[in-house]
């Protein structure tokens, strides 16, 4: 079981001063669900090298088990450290790709020609593809093969607008994530604020929040196995 990771490149939190990137319990807690049970993973970002990490996960009350043990894991650290570029990484490699959150991808793998070239990929030849919190982003420019959005008619979910007013960053995201896929033809749908809520469409598994990350790797997971 071969699975490819996709973390964002972008440290720029839209016009403002402060740094974003990819969400570090959103990351770890499914890297080391599907590790633990024998995945092979690679990490890969559009830049390559280390992708940038989002300093609000960083904070003393974001911290969960997996994070914890992620700070203690030099090995993985040192390959994150050295992620893939994503030119360098093909579809057929793999078995199912998995896209952590953090609000980087709204700016970066929403428009990323070879992040969509790979969805669209994985997608077209029946593989898994599973995304949490801000990472359907990533959809929002995919195709399916007849042309249309790949998310038009899917049931999914992701990070919420009210989550989003919750944490004061309306104003500064380049789009509201729900809005943009529905604006696609996608059907949102979600659950309270910041507690886990999972949907699968077929072979399209997301997540709407940080709680929702070990759900999305637990349903990758089996649908990996044909569960």
């Amino acid at each position: 079981m071969k699975i490819l990771i996709v973390l964002t490149s972008h440290s720029k939190l839209g016009n403002t001063d402060k740094k974003t990137g990819f969400w570090i319990e959103e990351f770890t807690t499914p890297y080391y669900a599907l590790a633990d049970v024998g995945a092979e993973i690679t990490i890969a970002s559009p830049n390559g090298g280390q992708p940038p990490v989002d300093p609000s996960s960083e904070l003393k009350e974001a911290q969960t088990a997996s994070t914890e043990r992620f700070f203690k894991d030099t090995v993985l650290v040192d390959k994150v450290a050295h992620s893939l570029k994503l030119r360098d990484v093909n579809q057929a490699d793999y078995d199912a790709v998995f896209y952590p959150g953090g609000h980087g991808p709204l700016w970066d793998l929403a428009t990323d020609k070879n992040s969509i070239h790979l969805i669209e990929g994985f997608y077209n030849h029946q593989k898994p593809i599973a995304f949490v919190c801000h990472a359907p982003a990533a959809l929002v420019n995919a195709k399916a093969i007849n042309g249309e959005p790949l998310v038009k008619g899917k049931h999914l979910t992701c990070f919420s607008n009210t989550e989003e007013k919750g944490v004061k960053l309306t104003e500064i995201v380049p789009f509201l994530l729900e809005d943009e896929l529905v604006k696609h033809g996608a059907h949102y749908s979600k659950g309270d604020d910041w507690t886990s809520h999972v949907m699968q469409d077929g072979l399209l598994i997301t997540g709407q929040n940080p709680a929702s990350s070990l759900a999305v790797a637990e349903l990758l997971l089996k649908t990996l196995k044909g569960e």
